[in-house]
């Protein structure tokens, strides 16, 4: 079985030195795991190359017979325009890097430069053809509107405007190797999000996910990178860590806003370099799998806070995706109802309950901070108890926290009425206060009632006065 290539497109080698072609190859392969390589010792056949092979990156020597490297830049820049060309030269000619430069070379490098610059400049390219390809793919997602896999999003229900936003989002990025941040609150799919990712990345090997939140450093890295015999006391027996576990695949870390600033150290060398050591090991194992990380936490305010460093979260936020709270796409609640009903029942081997007309207005009124999680225990705890046809509200009540005729269970943190200069009177506030109620409850009296923490009676005697 042969490794997956990388780059997805082909890089030419092209130098009239055999050995240089093989020394360069064996390089970029060992550093870099860059295996999708193709050499050319005759500068007459680099055209033919680029017009049959599917080429992204050229480095490309200047002095050769027949062909000179500058007028094989010129016909590369006329010709291909989306391939970038990287010189490599024996000679240090400030003159020809900089006519190289001006006739659109990447870079250029002299062949007696330090293999770690060489493959640094090598790479910065990839990513930079990579990153050029995917907003070209974002572009036509997003002008067509339409999702090429759908059945990768079969989990994540919704009608959201927003979602499917971001679903075609997840489908454009999802083939880089970069990373791909996801943030939102406890609750609201995250996990869903990378493993439609996962699907959609190409990737032969599995999603392996790890919850990092409350890891040491010491435990953090024996988990990710795993450790050999005698690492420790008490380490009897080599263990592969998760890193090596993802090869091929997805690596998920999970709560990534709460690890350690040494742990934070590990994860961006393992990102920066692509390779990691497993405890008590003095040659390093390569990075074989795309990371995806996830956090509920807001790691800009970390980051300004010094809690989390900020090289990390630069490179961590290369692909980002914002995963909104249930309260702002509520129409998607009456949805979440009827299939967390629908699963409920199967689960627990009862028949599909009937939920009364006003359970979906009394759900839109309550604000979910535990989000689609938090939906669905509700959920699940209402069927478990179920009798009759028609499924009772009562365990809705109490998840949301309102007893019948009772107070909310959480008052407001603040006045609403401590920054108006004039104070309305008694009459007009009443009045306003069933108004919004009202509307929250989309006309539902009973909701209403409760919402205001009056009987059913109360508010329509004091809705009948309003007329």
């Amino acid at each position: 079985m042969t490794d997956k290539l990388y780059p997805p497109f082909g890089v030419l080698l092209v130098d009239d030195e055999p050995a240089w072609l093989r020394s360069v190859s064996i390089i970029l392969e060992r550093s870099a795991g860059i295996n999708n390589i193709i050499t050319c010792q005759d500068s007459r056949q680099v055209m033919e190359i680029l017009g049959r092979r599917q080429i992204g990156l050229v480095l490309l020597d200047l002095t050769m017979p027949h062909l000179q490297g500058e007028d094989i830049l010129a016909l590369i820049c006329e010709r291909h325009p989306e391939i970038a060309t990287v010189i490599v030269s024996g000679m240090n000619q400030v003159e020809a890097a900089v006519r190289c430069m001006k006739s659109g070379s990447f870079d250029y490098f002299v062949k007696t430069v330090e293999e770690d610059r060489l493959v640094s400049g090598v790479l910065r390219a990839i990513r930079f053809l990579e990153l050029q390809r995917e907003n070209l793919e974002m572009s036509s997602r997003f002008l067509s509107g339409e999702l090429r896999h759908p059945e990768a999003f079969a989990d994540i229900v919704t009608s959201d405007r927003a979602m499917h936003a971001i679903f075609s989002y997840v489908e454009a990025v999802a083939p880089s190797p970069q990373p791909l941040l996801i943030t939102g609150e406890s609750g609201v799919g995250k996990e869903l999000i990378a493993r439609a990712a996962h699907a959609l990345s190409g990737c032969s090997g599995p999603l392996v996910a790890v919850n990092v939140a409350g890891l040491d450093d010491n435990v953090f890295a024996d988990t990710l990178f795993g450790h050999v015999r005698g690492a420790y006391t008490g380490a009897d027996q080599a263990r592969r860590g998760m890193v090596e576990e993802a090869a091929e695949g997805t690596l998920f870390l999970d709560e990534i806003g709460d690890l350690s600033i040494p742990s934070q150290v590990k994860l961006l060398r393992l990102l920066q370099e692509g390779e990691y050591f497993p405890l008590g090991c003095d040659r390093p194992k390569r990075l074989k799998a795309r990371v995806i990380v996830a956090t509920h936490g807001d790691l800009t305010a970390r980051e300004t806070a010094g809690t989390f460093r900020r090289d990390l979260y630069y490179r961590l936020r290369t692909h980002h995706i914002h995963v909104p709270p249930l309260r702002e796409r509520k129409v998607d609640v009456p949805l979440l109802l009827d299939h967390f009903l629908h699963e409920a029942a199967r689960t627990l081997g009862k028949r599909k309950p009937t939920p009364p007309k006003e359970l979906a207005s009394l759900l839109n009124t309550y604000s979910f901070p535990g989000n689609v999680r938090e939906l669905k225990a509700m959920v699940y705890d209402a069927v478990s108890v179920h009798r009759e046809r028609v499924l009772s509200m009562d365990a809705f009540y109490k998840a949301i926290g309102r007893s019948e005729g009772g107070e909310p269970a959480a008052a407001t943190s603040q006045n609403p009425f401590s920054t108006m200069e004039r104070l309305p009177t008694f009459a007009d506030a009443a009045e306003l206060l069933v108004g919004e109620a009202m509307t929250r409850a989309s006309g539902n009296q009973t909701i209403a009632a409760r919402l205001l923490g009056i009987s059913q009676p109360a508010l329509s005697k004091r809705l009948k006065m309003r007329r």
